[in-house]
């Protein structure tokens, strides 16, 4: 499927992938190296699965609609992200990994605060583009203090 066909299918796709982003950072935070990344971890972990239920919210409000070439416009494999999560991952594909996520994320919320119809949901999808994009940003300093420590 290269584009969405429906407001809906926009919110279930951004409400699966919170999800599936707040079961990445619990399991990575079971195997984090450090306190202070479990706790990052455990942190973005909880800030994703919040970010899950504004959607869930605004999915059930009806609050949003926008027009058939808005959404056509939104292609899904932009904000695909190709993983190999299966057997064992390094802690710099981790890293790796979730910056790619949070980088995917920030691009879809960017796209739908465009689209949103009114101003309070234009906020609501800037402020979560802010927070994955504080998300990224936070394991570009890891990966910097912890895996590119000899540049």
């Amino acid at each position: 499927m290269d584009k969405f066909k429906s407001i809906d299918e926009i919110l279930d796709f951004a409400i699966t992938n919170e999800i599936r982003a707040a079961e990445f950072y619990e399991s990575l935070s079971s195997q984090a190296k450090t306190k202070s990344m479990k706790d990052t971890f455990d942190k973005f972990s909880k800030e994703e699965r919040g970010h899950e239920a504004r959607l869930k919210k605004i999915k059930s409000e009806g609050k949003f609609e926008a027009k058939k070439e808005d959404i056509l416009d939104m292609k899904m494999s932009d904000y695909l992200v190709k993983s190999n999560t299966k057997g064992k991952m390094t802690y710099q594909d981790a890293l790796i990994l979730a910056m790619k996520r949070e980088k995917a994320a920030f691009k879809l919320y960017v796209r739908l605060s465009k689209a949103a119809p009114t101003k309070e949901l234009k906020i609501i999808f800037k402020k979560l583009a802010g927070e994955e994009a504080n998300h990224k940003m936070n394991f570009e300093i890891e990966y910097d203090d912890y895996i590119n420590i000899d540049n």
